[in-house]
């Protein structure tokens, strides 16, 4: 069943314009992607109401908030931001960062 299996690195793209974001799966359950930030590149401060949500760092570095933490977190690291709490993140450093994101329930789909 390959049509199931993904490497999400592979799918990696730095953007100068704009951070980078494709969607590998969406469901009204589920939402998972990947996203890319370039240097300096963030996504500011938000938060998802009725939306838990976690984040993998593939590749590179980044400032990550959730709540009134921030951290610089890198490969492996996973981080959680539950359901109506403020969380962002920005790439400081000078390489691309690549993470996972996944969202559940997923966002409604396009009407």
């Amino acid at each position: 069943m390959t049509d199931f299996l993904l490497r999400p690195s592979d799918h990696a793209q730095e953007r100068a314009d704009k951070p980078f974001k494709t969607t590998f799966f969406h469901s009204p359950r589920l939402l998972a992607g990947l996203n890319t930030l370039g240097p300096g590149q963030e996504q500011p401060l938000h938060e998802h109401a009725d939306q838990d949500k976690f984040y993998l760092v593939l590749e590179g570095e980044g400032r990550f908030t959730v709540a009134e933490t921030t951290q610089t977190c890198g490969p492996g690291l996973l981080i959680l931001a539950p359901a109506g709490i403020p969380h962002g993140v920005r790439n400081e450093g000078d390489e691309p960062l690549t993470f996972l994101t996944v969202i559940a329930p997923g966002p409604p789909g396009p009407s």
